[in-house]
């Protein structure tokens, strides 16, 4: 294959699903030397903010001097921002490099089992451990993709485990009730190894509790380290602090990885996490402001933001009804206009959908348009308004920063396909 084929092949994989479950991921990572060990590693898992925190803990790692290795998901633009050493996302060579060298191992177990073929989620996590491992990480972040008791990442042995907030999202697969999600978050809890834990709901958190005690996983919560103010971070939102609480007390728990205060203090004021309430200029010199919360507890966490705002302009689009009700109540009572867009991927409501969703009691200007309509250029946006903000999905994130800064946009090269239980 060359390397465009090879990137096909890799993301295709998608195409077939997700299937969660660990077995696929053991037997893969058997093959490979269990590159998971390589390097003392955080776990990070919750319903939002696993991402930010991720990023945070990194950046206090870094400020240590040690050579941090981070994987997240999804990816916004290029499939390399899932796979990060030293903050640097690799290049496209360099994952085609790694798939081609999993390739072999997948069309050998395919051909034993073919019911024990590994995903592209689990490939992709194969293909940042090895590279951790190849690289000699002195630590690794590696965040969940979802849930945490089936994802692929929890064959990891970690120093500390973090577990960030809980709410409704991704029911069909983690459950109807926040203690059912909670419990699945905290199937990564292991024996010994501390958990730190964010702010979660009574019942998440009771289901929290219960897990580590059937375990024997010691919890620390965020709001006992920090009862006399939370950390600061440049990172806009009370969220944020919570998450940087959790970032800074998941370093001081890590044993094998000494901690100095001023260095965290630093890191944290020095955080890059691209869609999450980030702020770009545009080439009129209009505010625009970008954001990926797409669910009911995270549009209530930025509520507060987009407040503050003077009658922002609001470019919203949703995968799911329920999140495009709870993102359109939240961003009906801010917005000075709505611009109802569809993002690029076969799950995602209509612009005519979404407006069908509207508040009765929403007396302001609404629009249906497109991505490419309302972003027609490198850093233009056409809609009034002197702030817009982007709400909404990562789809429609990753969209709109691939087409302010001018790159190719295509929806097939950016996250994973997630289909509904059949």
């Amino acid at each position: 294959m060359n390397p465009a084929e090879t990137l096909r092949w890799l993301t295709g994989l998608r195409n077939l699903g997700s299937r969660l479950g660990v077995d696929r991921m053991r037997v893969l990572s058997d093959r490979l030397g269990q590159p998971e060990r390589a390097a003392p590693c955080f776990h990070i898992a919750g319903t939002n903010g696993k991402g930010s925190t991720s990023a945070m803990i990194e950046a206090i790692q870094r400020a240590h001097g040690r050579l941090t290795g981070l994987y997240t998901s999804p990816h916004l633009v290029h499939i390399g921002e899932r796979i990060q050493l030293g903050r640097a996302p690799l290049k496209d060579a360099a994952v085609v490099a790694l798939a081609e060298q999993l390739r072999p191992h997948y069309e050998a177990i395919r051909a034993a089992d073919p019911e024990m073929a590994p995903t592209f989620f689990e490939l992709i996590t194969a293909a940042a451990l090895i590279e951790f491992r190849a690289q000699k990480v002195d630590v690794a972040v590696l965040e969940t993709g979802l849930g945490g008791r089936l994802d692929a990442t929890n064959i990891c042995s970690p120093e500390v485990c973090v577990i960030t907030s809980i709410g409704f999202d991704h029911q069909e697969y983690l459950g109807d009730t926040l203690a059912q999600i909670a419990a699945e978050k905290a199937g990564i809890l292991k024996p010994g190894v501390p958990c730190v834990v964010g702010d979660l709901p009574a019942d998440a958190e009771a289901a929290v509790v219960a897990r580590a005690r059937e375990v024997g996983a010691p919890l620390h919560f965020v709001r006992d380290r920090f009862a006399a103010g939370l950390p600061e971070t440049n990172l806009s939102g009370a969220h944020q602090r919570r998450n940087a609480g959790a970032a800074w007390l998941a370093c001081e728990l890590a044993g094998r990885l000494p901690f100095v205060a001023e260095k965290a203090r630093w890191a944290l004021q020095h955080v890059e996490w691209p869609g999450r309430w980030q702020e770009l200029k545009l080439a009129d010199g209009r505010r625009l402001i970008i954001d990926g919360s797409h669910n009911e507890e995270g549009v209530r966490a930025i509520e507060p933001l987009l407040g503050a705002l003077p009658s922002p302009t609001v470019v919203l689009g949703a995968l799911s009804v329920d999140r495009g009700r709870s993102l359109l109540r939240v961003a009906s009572r801010h917005a000075a206009r709505l611009v109802l867009v569809r993002p690029d991927n076969e799950r995602a409501l209509a612009a005519a959908e979404l407006a069908a969703l509207l508040p009765e009691d929403f007396k302001g200007e609404v629009r249906l348009a497109t991505v490419a309509e309302t972003f027609p250029q490198a850093g233009i946006c056409v809609v009034d308004g002197e702030v817009i903000v982007v709400l909404g999905s990562l789809y429609l994130v990753g969209e709109v920063l691939a087409r302010f800064h001018g790159h190719h946009a295509s929806g097939a090269d950016w996250q994973d396909r997630l289909p509904g239980r059949t």
